[in-house]
């Protein structure tokens, strides 16, 4: 089994994010994950999706949960921190590590990071929507990494995020890891292959207390 190491250069990883999160509310880090880590968490995805585990997303949480295909078209299951390969295990923990780094740059507070695998099926997109929700406002930082390799534009799928009026577009390559503010408005494009990545968000409390 692969096992995701610690880039040698996740320190200036860590400050480029921070420093650019920071000062735009936005930030990206192209090769987060080599091909060869991508590689084996997308297959990982692939295995649970041939098992059937992966389930359709839906909008909102708890009560306000609910499933709306003409809005969101993903495929989605959330990640366990105590049962899941090493390769992902590996990934949760440079989550972490940014967290720490956050908190004591930023003095966001932190305090957990909840996650899943996520995968859009062609010609499915998610509309222009806010992660952090009114009625359960812990989200402060967005996390998504890529997985699918060789993506072009014509692939569509790109992630748009907007803020100050503008609307900064990215692109769904290969171990490109993106953070942001999670108040800001943004939208997944209508892809034109399957997608796949881990999407994750940044908690001010326990990710459990989240649900109460």
């Amino acid at each position: 089994m692969t096992t995701i190491k610690f880039p040698r250069n996740i320190n200036e990883f860590a400050d480029q994010l921070i420093d650019n999160l920071a000062a735009h509310s936005y930030a990206l880090q192209p090769n987060f994950l080599s091909q060869e880590e991508s590689n084996a968490v997308l297959k990982h995805i692939q295995a649970l999706q041939d098992e059937d585990e992966l389930k359709k997303a839906g909008i909102g949480k708890q009560l306000k949960f609910d499933v709306r295909e003409n809005l969101r078209g993903d495929f989605i299951r959330w990640i366990s921190k105590s049962d899941e390969p090493v390769i992902v295990q590996s990934f949760l923990q440079r989550m972490d590590f940014l967290m720490q780094l956050l908190n004591r740059t930023c003095f966001l507070s932190l305090k957990d990071f909840e996650a899943h695998y996520t995968f859009y099926p062609t010609n499915t997109r998610y509309i222009k929507h806010r992660d952090r929700f009114q009625h359960n406002a812990h989200r402060l930082i967005s996390v998504v990494c890529y997985l699918a390799s060789d993506w072009k534009v014509a692939d569509g799928g790109q992630l748009i995020i907007y803020n100050e009026g503008e609307a900064h577009e990215i692109l769904p390559a290969q171990g490109t890891l993106v953070c942001f503010r999670s108040e800001l408005e943004h939208e997944v494009l209508l892809t034109n292959r399957e997608r796949y990545s881990i999407t994750g968000w940044m908690l001010d409390q326990p990710a459990k207390l989240t649900f109460l």
